[in-house]
């Protein structure tokens, strides 16, 4: 029978064995806030993150302190903790038919009445997450016993700076982890999106236009770096998880080719900002993950159906 992924589902079915109901409810009800406003200020919430280590506010006081109402930004560690918790609470009560989002901001906003039915959902993204940060915290899924995981991160990689031979390598640990940990599971690398390039840059510069805030605290670093970022070199990135996929012998699934026009940035409709995707992104890349589900579990062929 299909369960939709939500707090009472689950988190009541945890409360039986660890007494986290509270604070995961809390949790979830802040993320679902946050998440109904990507589409307005997306902008404002893939800002660039250093990586855990510099974080000095210890993760694990976050939970009891969220308040219901309070809508607050959520810094790195705290993500960390509530996706950890998150992890703990779906291990518990092991659906059948788990299927597992791992990456960045593009899968965080993954609209929940979007993604295909039939499963269990785990979002497991992070806004502005790298592909180290996932590295570190994709141990979080050891405990449970998903049917499929999407991987998709690198973007904010390119953003920051970080060479692709490290993007790459990181990759390729992400999925060794987890065909370690889930050997039966279908594990997906997903291709890296396009980008808006320069149209990116002035729609964001457009849209804060006459916004009385300082704009240096405003402006996130990807409306300066996706220009610099070129269509061929994400395509390169590409072709080598690509390679990754065939070599670890995983799925890889060409998003892509799908998302981009003629001179390889993203399709207008496709996007809100340039870089975070609109409903039709969605609906396209949900259309995609169906094909992976589909093409995992071919049903039988009827014997009357082939007969002459």
């Amino acid at each position: 029978m299909f369960r939709r992924f939500n707090v009472p589902t689950w988190a009541v079915s945890l409360s039986l064995v660890s007494g986290l109901l509270l604070p995961i409810a809390l949790l979830s009800f802040h993320r679902d806030n946050l998440r109904s406003s990507s589409q307005v200020r997306a902008s404002t919430v893939d800002q660039p993150t250093p990586d855990p280590s510099p974080y000095s506010t210890p993760a694990s006081s976050t939970a009891a302190n969220v308040e219901v109402g309070v809508r607050r930004q959520l810094n790195y560690a705290e993500w960390v903790e509530m996706l950890k918790r998150e992890a703990i609470a779906i291990a518990a009560q092991s659906p059948s038919h788990l299927k597992v989002l791992a990456g960045d901001s593009l899968s965080l906003w993954f609209p929940s009445n979007l993604l295909p039915l039939g499963a269990t959902w785990l979002n497991q993204g992070i806004s502005g997450d790298t592909s180290y940060g996932l590295l570190k915290r994709v141990k979080f899924l050891d405990q449970t016993k998903p049917q499929t995981i999407f991987v998709m991160v690198g973007i904010n990689d390119l953003i920051k700076g970080v060479r692709g031979e490290t993007l790459v390598a990181n990759q390729r640990e992400i999925v060794r982890h987890l065909k370690a940990a889930h050997p039966q599971a279908t594990i997906v690398i997903q291709s890296i999106l396009p980008h808006g390039g320069d149209r990116a840059s002035r729609r964001y510069l457009a849209s804060v236009k006459g916004d009385p805030a300082p704009k240096e605290r405003q402006r996130p670093l990807w409306v300066d770096r996706l220009p610099t970022i070129s269509s061929r070199w994400i395509r390169t990135i590409n072709e080598k998880l690509e390679r990754i996929a065939h070599d670890e012998g995983v799925e890889y699934l060409d998003l892509h080719s799908a998302f981009a026009d003629a001179d390889g940035y993203i399709k207008e409709e496709l996007t809100t900002d340039g870089l975070h995707l609109s409903v039709a992104g969605y609906a396209l890349w949900r259309s995609k993950l169906q094909q992976v589900g589909e093409s995992a579990v071919k049903p039988p062929i009827s014997r009357s159906a082939t007969s002459p």
